[in-house]
């Protein structure tokens, strides 16, 4: 690890843990222009080829054993610390984003207590939630809806997990300032190429996402979720590190994304299709390695409840600029022009072989 820089002496210094994808390129852009920001430390496996304003980059591990004095040294000269980091794939290795999700995050929590730190944000999800009311599955849900997740699909069982850990940390560290951030599916264009590694794979041709180039729409009963653009979060994120907010808080925009919603987007025709259909075609993809997304994890959206963001918005004024179609229409834009970034999470560039290794190893490439 570098050298750790000393904390200037006015305005907050932000330590990002996993600042180099989808997310943490938003917060970094967003604060290293905030003037209430005097300096950005991220911290990432891979470093990136990127230098924002005022922002340093440090080297960590956090799946390694011997991390948490790393970090802990980091933290030292922070004012808040968000945390972001999350391994999506493998998800035929459960135990392995277990080490990074859970055991990483958890180095991460017990590190900036040790130095004490003033503030902890961190990135929860709509995936942390519990399954929709039964009753009225278009109700919208405010935080205090249980958060047990779906315990079938990793991303929804680490995300529970880490909110049960924190409920007991907040209890053994009242002092430190903990802001829970669930924010809903998180799309920009940037973002669009390392996406469609992550949960389509080979099998998602760009072409196929052209507007008026997908003829069928899928209508699966029970399908609905909310979309929000990267940058969105990103302000609320900047809101909640530079107030004195603590708690949990829903991030999401309108309209709740449905087969209409998709299909006048994509200028698709809707057609009935029944969630077990869906599920089966999914299973046989994702067994053969041809998907990287797994069926439980299918089987977890279409349990995710619509939630409610008013407190967001009532605690710092938080509203989105954009809409959930805006935010799908860049990140359609992002898939047809093989956007990324400077970031090795988020570069466009496949490795040698490309989509013809994808296809021939059965693997998702991953840069």
């Amino acid at each position: 690890m570098n050298a750790v820089p000393a904390r200037p002496s006015e305005g907050h210094t932000v330590v990002i843990v996993g600042a180099t994808g989808n997310l943490g390129t938003s917060i970094v852009r967003a604060a290293a222009e905030d003037e209430r920001v005097a300096q950005v430390i991220g911290v990432a496996r891979r470093l990136p080829n990127w230098s924002p304003p005022r922002t340093r980059w440090l080297s960590c591990d956090i799946t390694r054993e011997d991390a948490e004095p790393e970090l802990a040294e980091v933290f030292r000269s922070a004012d808040v610390v968000v945390h972001l980091a999350w391994l999506f794939q493998p998800t035929h290795r459960p135990a392995l984003t277990w080490r990074t999700n859970v055991l990483g995050a958890m180095r991460v929590f017990r590190a900036a207590a040790e130095v004490g730190v003033s503030g902890l944000v961190y990135a929860s999800s709509v995936g942390a939630y519990s399954p929709r009311p039964a009753h009225d599955p278009l109700r919208r849900v405010d935080e205090s809806w249980p958060t047990h997740g779906w315990p079938e699909a990793a991303y929804t069982r680490e995300k529970a997990y880490l909110e049960r850990y924190l409920d007991a940390y907040e209890q053994k560290f009242p002092w430190i300032r903990v802001v829970r951030m669930r924010p809903a599916f998180l799309f920009k264009q940037e973002s669009a190429s390392e996406q469609r590694r992550l949960f389509a794979g080979p099998l998602l041709p760009n072409l196929l996402v052209r507007s008026g180039n997908v003829p069928v729409i899928p209508d699966v009963s029970g399908l609905s979720m909310q979309f929000l653009h990267t940058d969105d979060a990103a302000e609320a994120f900047l809101d909640a590190v530079t107030s004195t907010v603590r708690g949990p808080y829903n991030l999401a925009s309108e309209p709740v994304i449905d087969a209409k919603v998709l299909a006048r987007t994509l200028n698709g025709r809707i057609v009935r299709i029944p969630a077990g259909a869906v599920r089966t075609a999914i299973r046989a993809a994702w067994l053969t390695r041809l998907l990287p997304a797994s069926p439980q994890l299918f089987d977890a959206a279409l349990q995710l409840p619509l939630m409610d963001w008013g407190r967001a918005h009532e605690d710092f004024g938080w509203t989105p600029r954009r809409t959930s179609t805006e935010a799908l229409q860049e990140f359609l834009l992002g898939l047809r022009t093989s956007s990324g970034m400077n970031t090795p999470p988020l570069t466009s560039r496949l490795p040698r072989g490309g989509r013809a290794r994808e296809l021939a190893t059965r693997l998702a490439a991953r840069p």
